[in-house]
């Protein structure tokens, strides 16, 4: 335990969307534009103590390590029960 009390924690989180193309066409495409996170803190400690428990909360914060790191991503596909890629099939064009 790091025994530095917070005595009163408020954080905001911001995360930035766009979203554009066609479904029909195929061509939609999501895009992640930023994330923005304020934390404010409360506490009679020192700022050092502080500071180390505030880099712990965020090193052991999955959430904010996926979004930092690259992180692998496995896909695998089934259509009834057999593998199956779905970039192997032309995209149909309406």
């Amino acid at each position: 335990m790091m025994k530095a009390h917070i005595t009163k924690a408020k954080i905001f989180v911001k995360a930035r969307f766009k979203s554009e193309g066609s479904v029909l066409r195929e061509t939609v495409q999501a895009v992640g534009l930023g994330f923005e996170t304020r934390c404010e803190l409360e506490s009679d400690k020192p700022a050092d103590k502080v500071a180390a428990v505030v880099r712990n909360a965020e090193n052991g914060c999955y959430v904010m390590q996926t979004i930092l790191q690259p992180t692998p991503v496995e896909r695998p596909f089934t259509l009834n029960g057999v593998p199956f890629n779905p970039d192997d099939f032309p995209r149909k064009h309406y």
